[in-house]
């Protein structure tokens, strides 16, 4: 049985969903998530402020790949009007979705009155759910943590303000802003949200696997699970993960011929978009994920952080290959 969820009228078949990830989450790596069964992709965040100044870095990642199934275009920022006006310039791009960034843990953006510091301040979050809502005829979204800090634990009353000011669904990440990615997500909290509201409800924190996710979906009842950290250097775990929750199937681990494969792929494409000098710098961070866990691993993902072309990227794959055979 196929398990599917719903975002207004926006039906997902595959519930495993692709989470925003500042800096990696570009075109490229989307479309080979979605390839291999992400339900739903979603943008770099994308500043308001600069969207709507005419910023051409801040459009360039609202690029819709034509492999992405359904995506969203991922906004953030702190002033109602300005969302309003960057989600309209957002709808050129074609997203099927409107998602506001309220989790980020960052500095430069929590420390600047966006992202996760919108949890400290509710009211304004609601204008700005209610202003970017009214402003496209596309559904809303809003990603969250648990809350600012562990005095401050919100994420019932909050996702609930959100729901009441237009938002078609909340992802919710189960840890505080103080947190950031330490320790454990909170399945506790992403539950009290789930039964608090009546619009879909994204688990989000430490799913890594089919496991995971079925622990996810357990112990939260949320309708969709969001995978971020859980998918660098690992796409396939959408595919792994759709299989077991819809057939009651596990896929066996790819080999590492599959492995070496999907890696140059992946580089292959972001050369495609971005050429090779700006793909070469950012292959030294995905390719590292590609080899956690090998044989030699540490050695090789040294020679990878001074990456310059695809041709030193395809001869450490194949010595790799050669070094971990049996």
């Amino acid at each position: 049985m196929v398990i599917y969820t719903k975002i207004r009228d926006i039906e997902f078949d595959n519930i495993a969903f692709l989470a925003p990830m500042a800096g990696v989450g570009d075109m490229a790596f989307r479309e080979l998530c979605a390839n291999f069964g992400a339900g739903y992709t979603v943008t770099e965040m994308v500043s308001a402020k600069g969207l709507t100044m005419g910023d051409k870095k801040s459009a360039m990642l609202l690029a819709k790949g034509k492999d992405e199934n359904i995506s969203a275009a991922q906004i953030f920022g702190d002033d109602p009007e300005i969302m309003a006006s960057a989600a309209e310039k957002c709808l050129y791009y074609h997203p099927d979705i409107i998602d506001i960034n309220m989790g980020c843990p960052a500095p430069k953006v929590a420390m600047n009155g966006g992202g996760a510091s919108l949890m400290k301040n509710p009211p304004l979050a609601g204008e700005i759910v209610k202003a970017v809502s009214q402003a496209v005829d596309i559904p809303v979204t809003v990603k969250i943590r648990k809350g600012w800090d562990e005095n401050s634990v919100n994420a019932v009353e909050f996702a609930q303000l959100l729901e009441k000011n237009g938002a078609a669904a909340v992802a919710v990440h189960g840890r505080t802003r103080a947190e950031m990615y330490s320790g454990k997500a909170d399945y506790e909290i992403i539950r009290k949200v789930k039964e608090a509201v009546s619009v879909p409800v994204i688990g989000n924190g430490d799913v890594t696997d089919e496991q995971s996710a079925a622990v996810m979906l357990e112990k939260t009842g949320c309708d969709a699970v969001m995978i971020g950290r859980g998918a660098l250097g690992n796409p396939w775990v959408f595919q792994r993960i759709n299989a077991y929750l819809n057939e009651c199937r596990v896929i066996p681990a790819q080999s590492l011929a599959q492995r070496m494969a999907v890696m140059l792929g992946h580089i292959k494409k972001i050369i495609e978009y971005k050429g090779e000098y700006t793909a070469m710098r950012e292959a030294r961070h995905h390719a590292a994920y590609y080899t956690k866990g090998l044989r030699g691993g540490s050695k090789f993902r040294a020679e990878m952080g001074s990456l310059e072309s695809f041709e030193q990227l395809e001869e450490i794959a194949y010595r790799i290959l050669k070094e971990n055979e049996l």
